[in-house]
C-alpha cells in the first residue's frame, strides 16, 4: 500500500525528475477546497496504482520556486513527470476514472519485465 509522499523545493529534483518510475506530482494548498477534494482520489490512486506511479504533493504556498518554474497557475494543477519530463498536466479536479484515463498511457507497461 502506497500513500502520496510530501516534496518541496529542496528534494523535488530528486524525488520526481530523477525517478525511476513516473511521478504524478499534485501542486496544492492547503486553502484551496478543489485540492481538498482531489486529495482522497489521489490517495486511492496511490494505493492502487503504487507500484507503476508515484504520487507526491507539492504545497504551491511552501515552494513557490518549483511551482513557478512548471508554470503553475491555478490549483490544483497535476504533472505527471516521465523519465525526468513533463508527460502530462491536469487542471482542476477531475474524478478518479477520469485521472486514470489520463494516467494510463503512461503507466502501463513501466514496470520491470
Amino acid at each position: 500500500m502506497s500513500k502520496p509522499q510530501v516534496v518541496s523545493d529542496q528534494n523535488f529534483e530528486t524525488e520526481v525528475i530523477k525517478s525511476d518510475t513516473p511521478v504524478l506530482v499534485d501542486f496544492w494548498a492547503a486553502w484551496c477546497g478543489p485540492c481538498r477534494m482531489v486529495a482522497p482520489v489521489l490517495e486511492e490512486i496511490a494505493n492502487e496504482q503504487g507500484e507503476k506511479v508515484k504520487i507526491a504533493k507539492l504545497d504551491v504556498d511552501a515552494n513557490p520556486i518549483t511551482a513557478g518554474r512548471f508554470g503553475v497557475r491555478s490549483i490544483p494543477t497535476m504533472i505527471l513527470f516521465k523519465n525526468g519530463r513533463e508527460a502530462d498536466r491536469v487542471v482542476g479536479y477531475h474524478p478518479k476514472d477520469q485521472l486514470l484515463k489520463k494516467l494510463q498511457p503512461h503507466i502501463t507497461g513501466t514496470a520491470a519485465a
